[in-house]
């Protein structure tokens, strides 16, 4: 079984167009609007992401649920959930040397109190972070890894380098994870059809996931990985009072990567850097 999301979203902008013809956004009008219904489908462990809603790769957060709303000229979407019966349809193909990764090692771990980012940690006798690294490094799809990371760990990737066949480039992390995602972001090939965002201190991503995470996302415009929630979560006032329990069949955790096509990232870091202060999105 699959779940689908149906968020209506309505636009209040003067500029909006009122004619159903018209399908552009006022802001980017090479980017289609949001149609009244913006469907959002949970196939297995995948996300599959409608594209015209892109801004889920720089706000991510560990809890559950999805809310997307605007402060001005975007009322709060409304979301409803029912469950189908999973689709038939042929998984599309990704193209060989399509993808590029950006890999996120520019934590610094505070809340895990170690000596080191939790990433460089060695687990089995690797640091944390190559796990995904030769992952995506061994995956036909991709076609280079960008680290975004402090340049005194860059030894940690390159000496790792000289076992893989994809290229490899750097960039710095920000001081917030959507800036190291956008330093990332600058560094990719522009003939790139995907990108793939991952946080390295993630070691598990399996190929078989990552490869349906850029099916759905070629297909839609992005996805990104997610799993049931198993927990019980309940909904508390500002008195800690318990006022509500969250329906698990409608709850996913987000994980990565998350995978989205460049052009569409593109447009939401515009977006982003145009109404910074008007933007409340949570994935969670």
């Amino acid at each position: 079984m699959a779940l689908r999301f149906d968020i209506s979203l309505s636009h209040r902008l003067p500029s909006l167009p009122s004619s159903s013809k018209s399908n552009s956004s006022p802001l980017f009008p090479s980017i289609p609007m949001p149609s009244r219904s913006v469907r959002r489908r949970i196939q297995g462990k995948t996300l599959l992401v409608c594209e015209k809603v892109f801004l889920f790769c720089l706000f991510p957060t560990s809890a559950s649920g999805v809310e997307i709303g605007f402060n001005r000229g975007w009322k709060c979407s409304r979301i409803s959930c029912i469950v189908q019966g999973e689709g038939t349809a042929a998984r599309e193909v990704v193209k060989e040397k399509s993808v590029s990764v950006v890999l996120l090692a520019g934590g610094k771990g505070k809340r895990m109190g170690a000596s080191m980012p939790k990433q460089y940690l060695p687990l089995l006798g690797q640091p944390i972070a190559l796990y995904s690294f030769f992952t995506f490094s061994q995956m036909s799809e991709v076609k280079e890894i960008v680290v975004v990371c402090d340049p005194s760990y860059r030894d940690v990737f390159e000496d790792a380098s000289k076992d893989i066949r994809v290229g490899i480039k750097f960039a710095l992390p920000g001081k917030e994870r959507q800036d190291s995602v956008f330093n990332g972001f600058q560094e990719i090939d522009g003939s790139s059809e995907l990108v793939c965002v991952h946080d390295s201190a993630r070691p598990l991503i399996t190929p078989k996931d990552v490869t349906k995470v850029m099916q759905d996302a070629w297909t839609n415009g992005a996805a990104v990985l997610g799993v049931p929630v198993k927990a019980t979560i309940k909904e508390a006032d500002n008195d800690s009072f318990v006022v509500k329990t969250l329906d698990r069949k409608t709850l996913w955790e987000m994980q990565t990567p998350q995978v989205i096509k460049p052009d569409l990232f593109r447009a939401g870091f515009e977006l982003v850097n145009r109404y910074t202060n008007l933007v409340l999105m949570h994935i969670s």
